[in-house]
């Protein structure tokens, strides 16, 4: 368990079924106001791991990349909404402030992918994830926490993943 600092969490997956297992781990911590922002190239696996995360958040439906609608919104049976946006069409920080980010947080949890096209319009609270294609099955995966909440959300995460931490 390579554990950097506090606030920072490396985890090795080696399928993608792997990747979808540890979203479904987070998913189920998540909450309104929670930001999880998911930086990668194509095939990191972002979209894999938003999978997983609407699965253990409790959502049944289908879950696909938001690339043209900018943002999927995904419900569940006991209410809630889990917001996902893909910022990769977006020109920029500007563009991302007419979406109301903000609102989106207030009435749930938001994934951002692409989040390195519009960090400037975002909260320093979050949890930002680094995803890295490293081969046809594995990648590699840098989440750093920022604020409190994350950081309980990322201990949260290490212990369902380890156990104690």
């Amino acid at each position: 368990m390579p554990i950097l600092d506090a606030n920072t969490f490396e985890f090795f997956s080696r399928s993608p079924e792997q990747t979808r297992r540890l979203g479904i781990r987070l998913g189920k911590f998540l909450l309104p106001g929670d930001l999880i922002c998911l930086q990668g190239e194509l095939g990191a696996g972002k979209t894999t791991l938003v999978q997983g995360m609407a699965q253990g958040w409790g959502s049944t439906d289908p879950v696909s990349s938001p690339t043209f609608v900018l943002v999927n919104v995904y419900r569940r049976p006991a209410s809630g909404q889990l917001f996902h946006l893909d910022a990769y069409r977006l020109e920029g920080a500007a563009e991302a402030e007419e979406l109301d980010l903000a609102g989106l947080l207030l009435e749930g949890a938001l994934v951002v992918e692409w989040p390195e096209r519009i960090a400037p319009v975002l909260p320093a609270d979050r949890l930002w994830a680094q995803l890295e294609y490293e081969s046809e099955e594995h990648r590699a995966m840098r989440f750093v926490a920022g604020g409190s909440r994350h950081q309980r959300l990322l201990e949260s995460l290490q212990q369902a993943v380890y156990g104690a931490v």
